[in-house]
């Protein structure tokens, strides 16, 4: 008898659990298990959302860790990015094979990671998002700065000297009076000092 079996491989800094929805099985040369000693079962998958705009496809993969497991272990700051990997496919139930090779459903990585502890509940919230959010990463600080200049162009000094290039503007007290570049009458002068107060 032929039945579906899903699979999920997650690429940690120090560690890859490789998770199936039941018993185990091997693919790709690696052995997928249904429970992990340290990040337990899968205990939920939401359905991935369609991104829109400015956003990004997206789940929550629920898994429930072992009682042992320290939080430590569990959630940290450097699991964001680890990629991740779904697929499905179908194995014969007598002799725990795999038939072909399962279709990859989704390739993300982890955004963010969440571990809730309450009566009787103990579980770890793993937010993964598309790889396509990269695109939708602002490199702030990569305007004029001498800094980011030089790390593109080595030794260039062209930004150097670009400094006090704005016009300051007095917050909460009477802006400075502006000379007027005009030959006759001062309206000019208030007029430049005027618009100086709106900015």
């Amino acid at each position: 008898m032929i039945a579906l079996i899903g699979l999920v491989k997650i690429e940690l800094p120090g560690a890859t659990v490789r998770l199936c929805d039941g018993g185990f099985v091997t693919f790709d040369g690696e052995v997928y298990r249904s429970a992990d000693p340290v990040f337990g079962v899968i205990g939920s998958i939401s359905p991935l959302t369609d991104g829109v705009g400015e956003e990004i496809p997206a789940l929550e993969m629920v898994l429930l860790p072992a009682g042992d497991s320290a939080p430590a272990q569990l959630s940290q700051p450097g699991f964001q990015r680890s990629v991740v990997r779904f697929w499905v496919g179908e194995y014969d139930q007598d002799t725990g094979q795999l038939i072909g090779v399962p279709d990859l459903l989704f390739h993300g990585q982890i955004d963010v990671t969440t571990l809730r502890v309450g009566r009787a509940v103990r579980e770890l919230a793993m937010t993964i998002v598309s790889t396509a959010e990269r695109m939708f990463m602002r490199n702030e600080g990569n305007s004029l700065s001498p800094r980011w200049h030089k790390s593109v162009w080595p030794g260039e000094q062209g930004h150097d000297n670009a400094i006090g290039l704005t016009v300051p503007v007095s917050w909460g007290v009477e802006s400075r009076p502006v000379a007027s570049p005009s030959a006759g009458g001062s309206s000019g002068g208030s007029r430049l000092s005027d618009m100086q107060r709106l900015r």
